[in-house]
């Protein structure tokens, strides 16, 4: 890449950590097809990857302001965030193999009015006043984190935060519902 063009990307990237759109788009028009590919590449699918060129984008377009030009050019930046961001959704798809809901081995249930019922009934309340003592983004990494199954990287980039915010932010969290339940419930074996 000859100077001049590097220099020009390190203006449109000024440009939109100042909130300039055309610049975004401008950015978008040079390197999206060559993100494009990198991400078809990765992933072998042309709507994951162009799903995932759209968040780096957006990605892009949040967090501008974070790129250090001693740390390398801004298409290196771009390329190198459209590749962790393959690899990480790579890794989740990997890790969250679904068995389909039929599949699956169910419980037997209980009657309605038995004894089982009880021990779910008295063990929600509990859950609820330590889930109530935790903040909106403590609660929101958990949520992101178990019931939708990102992971630090993913949810990171979903709220616009350093992966380190998120990974405090759940270890603040799991120690708040370790010291507010009882024993018998306790978070203790995640991490």
């Amino acid at each position: 890449m000859r100077v001049s063009e590097s220099s020009a990307d390190a203006t449109l990237l000024a440009g939109v950590a100042s909130g300039d759109r055309e610049a975004l788009s401008c950015l978008y028009d040079r390197y999206g097809g060559q993100l494009l590919a990198i991400g078809r590449r990765i992933l072998g699918d042309r709507r994951e990857a162009e799903d995932l060129l759209q968040d780096v984008f957006l990605e892009v377009w949040r967090q501008a302001k974070s790129y250090d030009a001693a740390r390398g050019s801004v298409r290196a930046w771009l390329f190198m965030r459209m590749r962790s961001r393959a690899l990480d959704l790579l890794r989740a798809v990997r890790s969250r193999r679904l068995v389909p809901l039929e599949e699956q081995p169910q419980p037997e249930l209980a009657q309605p009015g038995t004894a089982a019922e009880l021990p779910l009934a008295l063990d929600r309340e509990p859950i609820r006043r330590a889930m109530a003592q935790l903040s909106p983004e403590q609660l929101q990494v958990l949520e992101l984190g178990y019931f939708e199954g990102l992971s630090s990287s993913e949810i990171a980039a979903r709220m616009a935060v350093p992966i380190g915010t998120v990974k405090s932010r759940v270890a603040a969290a799991l120690a708040k519902l370790r010291a507010s339940l009882p024993a018998e419930l306790s978070v203790s074996g995640v991490a």
